[in-house]
């Protein structure tokens, strides 16, 4: 399928950026600037970044992040939007909570003040197809389902998994399937991870507040069941700080989603992806009982009537990872 060539595309009317309670924007800058100006020291070939900002100057002329619009020809779904609640027609506005870090999810452009990623495009094409402006705030990932569960945000974005856990306090609308997987430096003896066990010994560098965090807590017992050395979990609430543990030896592996993986080791030498372990389903994520989810689910099915959905997935080159059709709140994938 042929996209348009790269450019920046100008600032879509839907979505306006302000800062998170609790996590300034300033900071959030701040934190992606430096994680990637560590990667921009290292980052090679074309196609993507591991994390948002990294050097001055144009986004456009860093081919590295795709910049290729996909999403402002989305145009308004009727059938879609009447599913919405009658207030929030009325209003015409949602809050949306993003979590930015890492790519193909969601990061800064150069300018230090843009965001970009694969979770920006799904959010703003949805909200193009339910005639919304969604009112974006960067928080951090950890931080996203309580605040939902709180009434703080309408929904949130960050690569949210759907585990049988999270589905007891939150609703979600999937948009995609990623899942779970491993990273190592290229010297690691470390083949193919088909069990925890593999890990014993190890340290394991994680993100903060994820699902990976709880299945290495959850499973901590398996080393010790088989006569092993456990496993040490450091966890990361910064992406930068992740991989530089990993680089300098610091830790031995990464646990993270596969897509974000993929995309982070083309960009560093030195790193190679590991191998999947786990597929989990991704989506748009609310307070229990929302009235929101069947309009966000016929406005994704839509984006996949209309090619914009595959047009998304081409772009951070995530098409592996497409679903059939949008589920809300499916079981989780065992």
């Amino acid at each position: 399928m042929t996209t348009r060539s790269p450019r920046t595309p100008p600032p879509l009317p839907h979505s306006r950026l302000r800062s998170s309670g609790g996590t300034p924007i300033l900071a959030s800058r701040t934190a992606a600037l430096l994680a990637t100006a560590v990667l921009s020291l290292t980052a090679c070939g074309t196609g993507g970044a591991a994390s948002g900002a990294r050097d001055a100057g144009p986004a456009a002329a860093d081919a590295r992040i795709p910049t290729a619009d996909v999403v402002s020809t989305v145009r308004k779904d009727p059938a879609a939007a009447r599913l919405l609640p009658a207030g929030v027609r009325a209003r015409g506005t949602l809050s949306l909570a993003t979590a930015v870090g890492t790519l193909p999810g969601a990061a800064y452009l150069p300018d230090g003040t843009t965001l970009a990623g694969q979770d920006i495009d799904f959010a703003d094409a949805v909200g193009r197809v339910l005639g919304l402006r969604l009112h974006r705030e960067v928080a951090s990932f950890e931080a996203i389902l309580p605040a939902l569960d709180s009434g703080k945000y309408d929904l949130g974005t960050g690569n949210f998994g759907v585990t049988d856990e999270r589905r007891r306090t939150i609703d979600f609308v999937t948009y995609v399937n990623d899942g779970q997987g491993f990273a190592v430096r290229t010297d690691s003896p470390l083949k193919k991870i088909t069990a925890l066990t593999r890990l014993c010994g190890l340290t394991v560098a994680t993100g903060a507040g994820t699902t990976f965090e709880t299945t290495l807590e959850e499973n901590a017992h398996l080393c010790k069941d088989a006569g092993k050395k456990p496993y040490d979990v450091r966890t990361f609430a910064e992406q930068g700080a992740l991989w530089i543990s990993l680089q300098q030896g610091r830790t031995d592996v990464v646990m993270s989603t596969v897509n974000g993986l993929r995309y982070a080791v083309k960009q560093q030498p030195g790193l190679r992806f590991l191998n999947e372990f786990k597929r989990l389903d991704v989506g748009f994520a609310f307070k229990k009982g929302t009235p929101l989810a069947p309009a966000f689910q016929a406005a994704v099915n839509r984006l996949e009537k209309d090619g914009t959905y595959d047009r998304i997935l081409e772009k951070w080159g995530t098409a592996p990872s497409a679903i059939a059709a949008s589920r809300i709140s499916p079981p989780e994938i065992r």
